[in-house]
């Protein structure tokens, strides 16, 4: 099968920077119409201009992930300006690392609200107008510190976790209605917050990752790629790791 996507209209959350942007830009590359989502719409201008550059479309958009009023503005802002929207890979996220006994409920609740209850919002936005095109595609990405755990991210952990069941659930909920529900789990993403650990820390990691090196957004974006195209129309409710065999222990 082609990996064409020309004229496939997706939205992709937290666009400006890492995985987000690449994911975004991989899209792009192949032919899809792509809008993408942060906090501003100065964090977007880098994404903009390199889609557009090469020739592709893209529609900045931006607001708080956590307010349920941000999805259903973005979703209605993509129909509106393309007819339909086929569909979302929920990417936005953030962190609030502290150990368990040095967390505070709002650093848990915030990590929380964002991670987890903002791609509820933005799935719950997106599954009406996909159930009247009798199709869709999300893609949740979520972490493979879900399964393994993290010392000092018990927020994070949590939060991508839910994504899985959330994932799982939605697959059920709406899989007769020809719309299919994953979640892609990077693992040690080379991205500007990993870089920003010290020699010692990213060594250490290096050491549990079976291929000996992080990975690239890009490793990341081609596994989102695939679960938004013709090739990944019989996966529901999966979890695809993207890890390098960092989980394998």
């Amino acid at each position: 099968m082609s990996d064409s996507l020309n004229d496939q209209r997706f939205l992709v959350t937290g666009a400006s920077r890492g995985i987000g942007k690449a994911i975004a830009l991989d899209l792009a590359s192949r032919g899809a119409k792509v809008a993408g989502l942060a906090t501003s719409l100065g964090n977007l201008s880098s994404t903009q201009s390199e889609i557009e550059a090469a020739g592709g479309t893209f529609l900045p958009l931006a607001g708080d992930i956590s307010d349920p009023q941000t999805a259903i503005d973005a979703v209605k802002a993509v129909t509106d300006a393309w007819g339909g929207i086929d569909g979302l890979v929920a990417n936005a996220g953030i962190t609030r690392d502290n150990l368990l006994l040095r967390m505070s409920a709002d650093d848990f609740n915030t990590v929380i609200g964002t991670n987890l209850t903002g791609s509820f919002h933005f799935v719950k936005a997106v599954t009406k107008p996909m159930m009247r095109q009798k199709a869709g595609r999300i893609v949740l990405v979520g972490s493979v510190v879900a399964t393994i755990g993290n010392p000092g991210q018990a927020n994070y952990c949590a939060a991508k976790a839910g994504l899985h069941g959330l994932a799982r659930s939605v697959a059920i909920e709406l899989g007769s209605r020809g719309i299919t529900t994953n979640v892609v789990a990077p693992g040690f993403i080379q991205t500007d917050m990993t870089e920003a650990l010290d020699e010692k820390a990213q060594e250490a990691m290096m050491s549990k990752i079976a291929l000996r090196r992080p990975g690239l957004p890009s490793d990341v974006a081609g596994a989102v790629r695939f679960l938004l195209g013709p090739s990944g129309g019989y996966l529901t409710g999966q979890v695809i790791v993207v890890d390098g065999g960092l989980s394998l222990g």
